[in-house]
């Protein structure tokens, strides 16, 4: 399964290494790889911004991909469900990519165009943060799935 993670931002070293700790763990998993691109700082209004993000976010999506958007507006997903349906993702072989958007989220448009909407739940995360616990989320997931002993949820 090629499994892409689209952030807006680089990640400060405290992050960075949490991060690369599950990248490496969710490698024996899938292909993955984390796409990071630049930030729109400049841009004149926070809307502007979001879509400045939104065209570089868009212009490193693999073709044909199924793209999870990563919004407080989603849907929350227990650790379980987030499992099920990264199985059906991958059974229907696609890319799959999970889209972070930066500190004032994702454009209106990038989400209408989202296969899924997922929710960390109603707490306000730094993007940093959230990158971190999608790709934690992405690991126990496939942990699940392989019924191996990672995850202490539900059984």
């Amino acid at each position: 399964m090629d499994l892409v993670i689209l952030g807006v931002g680089r990640l400060r070293s405290s992050y960075r290494e949490a991060c690369e700790d599950y990248l490496r763990r969710l490698n024996g998993y899938a292909k993955v790889r984390e796409v990071e691109v630049r930030e729109a700082s400049r841009a004149p209004t926070v809307e502007a911004q979001r879509e400045e993000e939104a065209g570089r976010l868009r212009g490193r999506m693999p073709a044909g991909a199924a793209v999870v958007a990563l919004a407080r507006e989603g849907s929350a997903w227990t650790s379980e469900e987030l499992a099920r349906r990264v199985e059906g993702w991958r059974v229907a072989a696609r890319p799959l990519v999970f889209v972070i958007g930066g500190s004032h989220g994702l454009a209106s448009g990038l989400l209408d165009t989202a296969a899924a909407r997922w929710s960390l739940g109603p707490l306000t995360l730094p993007h940093e943060l959230a990158r971190v616990v999608v790709v934690e989320q992405l690991y126990r997931a496939f942990t699940i799935i392989r019924g191996e002993p990672y995850h202490k949820g539900r059984s």
